[in-house]
C-alpha cells in the first residue's frame, strides 16, 4: 500500500461533511434511517479514509456501487424523463423536505467515485465481500426490527417500492441475507477484480508464488 495515499484535505473535508450529514439525517429522518446500507457505508468510508484501508474501501464498494448506480439512474431518470425508472429516489423530489436536506443525499453520486478512486489507488481486497457479508448480516436484522415497515429499510418490506407478499416478512429477511451477498456483493466483487486486473492495479492480499 502506498503510504499517505489519501490526501489530508480529503480526510478533513469528508469528516466535516459527516459532522453535518449525521445529525441532519438523525433530526429529519430519524436515527434508524442511518441503517440503510448506503448510509452505513459512509461510516466505514470515513474509517477507510483515515486508515487508508483497502479492505474497508473494498467492503463498501461491493456493498453500494451497484445500488448507488441504480439510485443515480432513478434520480436522473426522474429529472430527464419525468418518471422514476426504478424507484427509490422519490424523497429527493418531496418539497415537504428542505432542499438543503435533500441535497445531502447527493452522496449517492460522489461516494461511488470516491470508492473507485480509492480502489484504483490502493487496490482491491478480495476479502472485502466477505467482510461486507458479515456487516450485512448484522445490519439487515437490526434494520428489520428497528423501524416500522413503512420505513422499508434496505427494501426489506417492499423491494423497488413494491410490497412483498409472496412469503412472510421474516422469511423474506432471511432471503435477503443470502441474496444481498450472492447477487450484489459477489457480483460487484467480480467486476472490481476484472477492472483492477485489466488495468494493472493491485489485488490484495498478494498471493504467494506457487
Amino acid at each position: 500500500m502506498i503510504r499517505n495515499s489519501i490526501p489530508l484535505w480529503l480526510k478533513i473535508t469528508y469528516s466535516a461533511w459527516m459532522l453535518i450529514w449525521v445529525p441532519t439525517y438523525c433530526v429529519y429522518h430519524g436515527p434508524a434511517n442511518l441503517l440503510w446500507l448506503c448510509d452505513v457505508a459512509n461510516f466505514f468510508v470515513a474509517a477507510a479514509i483515515w486508515l487508508e484501508s483497502p479492505l474497508l474501501f473494498s467492503s463498501q464498494a461491493v456493498s453500494v456501487l451497484l445500488i448507488q448506480v441504480a439510485w443515480m439512474i432513478d434520480y436522473f431518470g426522474r429529472m430527464l424523463l419525468g418518471f422514476h425508472p426504478i424507484g427509490g429516489t422519490e424523497y429527493m423530489f418531496d418539497s415537504a423536505q428542505p432542499y438543503w436536506v435533500r441535497s445531502l443525499s447527493l452522496f449517492h453520486i460522489f461516494i461511488p467515485v470516491l470508492l473507485l478512486w480509492a480502489i484504483w489507488r490502493l487496490g482491491h481486497d478480495r476479502r472485502g465481500w466477505h467482510l461486507q457479508t458479515g456487516i450485512a448480516w448484522l445490519i439487515l436484522p437490526l434494520s428489520f426490527v428497528a423501524a416500522a415497515p413503512e420505513k422499508n429499510l434496505n427494501w426489506l418490506w417492499a423491494p423497488f417500492g413494491i410490497p412483498q407478499t409472496l412469503v412472510s416478512p421474516p422469511s423474506y429477511l432471511l432471503f435477503c441475507m443470502f441474496a444481498y451477498p450472492l447477487v450484489i456483493f459477489w457480483t460487484t466483487h467480480r467486476l472490481l477484480l476484472w477492472w483492477v486486473r485489466r488495468n494493472g492495479r493491485p489485488v490484495l492480499p498478494v498471493e504467494s508464488p506457487g
